[in-house]
């Protein structure tokens, strides 16, 4: 069976999650991708990798049809999911509805359509590319406000807002960067933050579990700690469900970030794919179970299980020491596995030692990534910060 795999860069839950899954499988592999050589620099031998222009569904198509016949198309990038949607669904393959991929990927799509499904109105507008954020100034605003692009991805160019004067200033801080990039401003949903991982083949949605996210100090939203939830409270999770049913979510995996205030929940981003970060790589750990086949058999067409046999307890933390300032790494631990106190360890380095980087205020300032897992959350919690306390990083600038 022949499995096609849109990707854009390398990433973990790539390399070392779905192609060691299809492997298992006994899928055969063709990467479409427009960064090909990277892929082959990190992919195993049998793993074809073909050049493609993945953005473009017209080209995807193209592309499989004068190749092998597919068995699947499947994608884990956030940028990909309506392109293989469209795809899988040209050569009759089971796929995601492109409809919904595209309305959560929009997020003012989204919001427009939260709205009208009468489970959540927040305020929000867009402004086009190169639109003058002075005409901002005509709208009733609330404030605070958080200004985004409106299709992007890990916190970048997201900032939070207090006024008038600096919301026009931050959206011409953000056109320069991305002119071509139109851009959302929403009210400021207060609250904890929160992640539901879930998994659905089209009848079946299996409610994985989540994590309780903490931020960086405003303005900025960096997610420096994830802690495990293996059960979101019920009242909590049936908000959550009703919201992704509305938007159409409900084929494959999927990542949504919320907030919880006063027993209300409300939607903060649907990502249309795995948790990133490594966190995937940590769920399947925690779940016990194989995660990224499953992932992998909604796609070919295959139901799940009515139950996966997912282990329901456990601890963990996700702890990802940042940069706090641009220049050259010059000193940092390296990698390591480590069990102390019945708590596995494995940190790994996001950064080489001689990197010089800018400040991002985004996940590329992630300079490490530390996963704790155990039983008890105090003992993960006090064996992760001895660990990070007794580590070392330097940035020369």
């Amino acid at each position: 069976m022949r499995l096609y795999l849109l990707a854009l860069n390398p990433t973990d839950s790539v390399t070392e999650g779905f192609l060691p899954a299809a492997a298992r499988l006994g899928l055969d592999v063709t990467v479409l991708t427009d960064q090909p050589e990277a892929h082959r620099r990190s992919v195993a031998a049998d793993v074809e990798v073909l050049e493609c222009d993945v953005r473009d569904f017209r080209a995807v198509i193209t592309r499989i049809s004068t190749h092998h016949a597919p068995d699947a198309v499947f994608t884990n990038s956030d940028h990909l999911q309506t392109q293989a949607a469209l795809a899988a669904d040209y050569f009759g393959l089971p796929a995601k509805d492109w409809r919904a991929t595209l309305r959560v990927k929009d997020k003012a799509q989204m919001r427009r359509h939260l709205a009208a499904s009468g489970l959540d109105a927040v305020w929000s507008t867009e402004l086009s590319p190169g639109q003058d954020p002075v005409s901002l100034l005509a709208l009733d605003v609330p404030y605070p406000c958080v200004v985004k692009p409106r299709e992007g991805v890990a916190s970048e160019d997201v900032v939070l807002v207090e006024g008038p004067e600096e919301l026009v200033l931050r959206c011409k801080e953000i056109q320069v960067r991305r002119p071509q990039a139109p851009l959302v401003v929403e009210e400021y949903l207060a609250g904890e933050l929160y992640t539901l991982e879930t998994l659905g083949d089209g009848n079946v949605r299996h409610v994985l579990s989540g994590f309780h996210t903490r931020l960086s100090a405003p303005p900025y939203f960096i997610e420096e700690r994830l802690v495990y939830v293996p059960h979101h409270p019920e009242p909590v999770l049936e908000q959550v469900l009703a919201q992704l049913d509305a938007l159409g979510v409900g084929f494959g995996v999927c990542h949504t970030e919320f907030v919880v205030h006063d027993g209300r929940a409300r939607i903060i981003e649907v990502n249309y794919r795995a948790i990133g970060d490594q966190m995937d790589l940590l769920l399947r750990r925690l779940l016990d179970i194989p995660l990224f086949e499953h992932v992998l058999r909604t796609h070919l067409g295959q139901p799940l299980p009515a139950d996966l046999g997912a282990r329901t307890e456990g601890a963990a933390v996700v702890d990802y020491p940042c940069a706090h300032g641009a220049g050259t790494l010059t000193a940092a631990p390296a990698a390591a596995d480590l069990v102390v106190d019945g708590v596995e360890l494995t940190y790994r380095p996001l950064r080489a030692v001689g990197e010089r980087h800018g400040l991002y205020h985004t996940n590329r300032d992630y300079i490490g990534v530390l996963r704790a897992v155990g039983e008890d959350q105090a003992t993960v919690d006090r064996v992760a910060a001895d660990y990070l306390a007794a580590q070392r990083w330097e940035i020369t600038p």
